[in-house]
């Protein structure tokens, strides 16, 4: 017994030294990459029982289910709008993701911003490092939100920008990407205003109500850089998780690797030219009293030579001091409220200190 506490003890201390040495490097995994890597160190080693339903005969059927494509063309006519709001509140209801076309967002920005992206994190590490962070300054590159308290790292990483309610100086945003990134916020910002109002119809609750909430405001703009992995087997791209804030918007390339948790199944959202992938975030699901669905994905270790990149837009209120709940209006006799009050601080500190680890956070809340 004493030899087993002394070995748990030894790897904790290796697994924390290797943690470090890697953080030191401020290279990330692409810097493992370029230093030519053909095994993944083993901090990025999932255990078994966290990779088994990556494997053939597991409970992942990725073609079994297809997550629902919604034409936002004719948004703005009364008719076409009342079938737009059923088709978001049914896809938000049962899988709570959902992808859209006809958004308004031109193909040729959504390209810009994916190669931006890319050109930011394929960038000298130098470049890079001097963006390298894990506090809450306004713009950080990092890899893995979660290094820290995970209990194994993912092969992935990242460029934070907060966009709201006002983007940082224009002189803080890598000049690689800035226009891009400019474009981006004033697109999504439109597009977010817009999917917000047609949930809250969906609802029954005034469609200006997230608004109001200033849940258009707190915006948080993430761009991951997935390289490719040696050992796709031994490791993700990102873990199970969901997200916080209301909304998240999402752009992705062509590589794939997203899925979704449908009952017991893993699910591909599968990347369609021009689309843009919607989801409900956990704060969503609270305030719609369960009616809505924050949903379990992850993103597979990217298998390819050529990166995967993706960017996601969360939606959070820039009130983080108010107490949240289900809305009073979707509460009843019938229907009692599903989770308690709680202020929207106390949700975040929660998210940034634990490891990503499925709905945990939803549930805490719970009543």
């Amino acid at each position: 017994m004493a030899a087993a506490t002394m070995n748990s003890t030894t790897e904790s201390l290796d697994k924390a030294k290797q943690v470090k040495h890697f953080e030191g490097t401020k290279a990330g995994v692409k810097g493992l990459v370029d230093s030519g890597v053909t095994t993944i160190p083993r901090i990025f080693i999932h255990p078994p029982d966290k990779l088994s339903d990556l494997r053939p005969n597991s409970t992942t059927r990725p073609g079994s289910v297809v997550i629902p494509t919604i034409d936002l063309s004719g948004v703005n006519d009364s008719h076409l709008r009342s079938t737009i709001v059923e088709k978001i509140s049914c896809a938000s209801r049962d899988m709570g993701f959902f992808q859209i076309t006809n958004h308004g967002i031109q193909v040729e920005v959504m390209e810009r911003m994916i190669g931006a992206i890319k050109g930011f994190h394929e960038q000298p590490a130098d470049i890079k490092e001097s963006f390298y962070a894990r506090d809450f300054r306004p713009v950080t590159f990092f890899s893995n939100v979660d290094l820290f308290q995970s209990k194994a790292a993912s092969w992935r990483d990242t460029l934070q920008i907060r966009m709201g309610p006002t983007l940082p100086e224009l002189d803080d945003i890598p000049e690689i990407c800035r226009r891009e990134v400019v474009e981006w916020n004033e697109n999504v910002k439109k597009l977010g205003e817009v999917l917000l109002e047609l949930l809250c119809e969906g609802l029954g609750v005034d469609k200006g109500r997230l608004k109001e909430l200033t849940f258009t405001e707190g915006r948080l703009m993430v761009g991951h850089y997935y390289p490719y992995c040696p050992q796709p087997d031994l490791t993700v791209g990102i873990t199970s998780h969901t997200d916080p804030g209301v909304l998240t918007i999402l752009l992705q390339d062509q590589i794939g690797g997203l899925q979704i948790k449908y009952g017991d199944e893993w699910i591909d959202v599968k990347p369609v030219p021009g689309n843009i992938v919607i989801n409900v975030g956990d704060i969503f699901q609270i305030m719609s009293n369960d009616e809505y669905r924050s949903v379990e994905h992850r993103v597979l270790a990217n298998p390819s030579h050529e990166p995967r990149i993706s960017v996601a837009v969360f939606f959070n209120t820039n009130e983080r001091d108010r107490m949240y709940g289900p809305f009073p209006e979707l509460v009843s006799p019938e229907k009692p409220a599903h989770f308690r009050q709680f202020e929207y601080t106390d949700y975040l500190k929660r998210f940034f200190t634990k490891e990503l680890d499925g709905k945990s956070l939803v549930n805490y809340y719970r009543v």
